[in-house]
């Protein structure tokens, strides 16, 4: 049986071990998807969308330089955006 969407597996941690040098809690693999939309579309983060949790997750990533900005103009590198979209991937397509 699959695992359901969204969901942290081993192999995830894995790959963001291998990637990241850490591996990404469930909190940041959630993140992912909602910044790849922020990306292709507005490019900034709505912040009523985001909780504490949430926002821990943007500093995180602002603070080891794969984002900058986000309630206005978010940047990112494109290395950080092909990491995102291997762990999206792994998660919320090719679900084991």
């Amino acid at each position: 049986m699959s695992q359901p969407r969204g969901k942290l597996t081993d192999r995830i941690k894995a790959k963001s071990m291998e990637l990241l040098g850490y591996e990404i809690d469930v909190t940041e693999l959630r993140m992912m998807p909602y910044v790849f939309y922020v990306m292709q579309n507005k490019q900034r983060v709505d912040p009523s969308s985001c909780n504490a949790a949430d926002r821990e997750v943007l500093s995180k990533w602002r603070g080891a330089g794969h984002i900058e900005g986000g309630a206005s103009n978010m940047l990112i590198t494109k290395e950080f955006w092909d990491i995102m979209s291997e762990l999206i991937f792994l998660g919320y397509v090719d679900i084991e």
